[in-house]
């Protein structure tokens, strides 16, 4: 019988770009999520990625890169156009706080 290790469990920061250490992290977090939404759209209804760019006037070929899930040639405020163009209402949150390096090295300032 051979021996299993036992598994290490290490929790992640939320953003699996960032524990990655992919740059732009943050950016490439929200373009998934919109792109995830976006998809999510078209499933429930029943939209094949022609019938989205009819429905909205974008092309064809940006929904089909949005169902292979290639975004990087796409700018947030394009997804946002586009989730706005199937008629969802959405709201953002935006949360600023001191980076994590810089509170390491001691470098978190004041201000006000």
């Amino acid at each position: 019988m051979s021996k299993v290790k036992a598994a290490e469990v290490v929790r992640g920061s939320g953003n699996a770009f960032k524990d990655f250490g992919i740059a732009n992290a943050d950016v490439e977090q929200s373009k998934a999520i919109l792109a995830a939404r976006i998809i999510s759209l078209l499933d429930e209804k029943s939209l094949s990625t022609r019938k989205a760019a009819a429905l909205t006037g974008f092309q064809q070929a940006d929904f089909a890169r949005i169902r292979k899930v290639q975004v990087s040639r796409f700018t947030i405020d394009k997804l946002v156009k586009m989730v706005n163009a199937l008629d969802l209402e959405y709201e953002v949150f935006i949360d600023f706080r001191p980076r994590a390096a810089a509170l390491a090295k001691g470098q978190r300032k004041n201000i006000g």
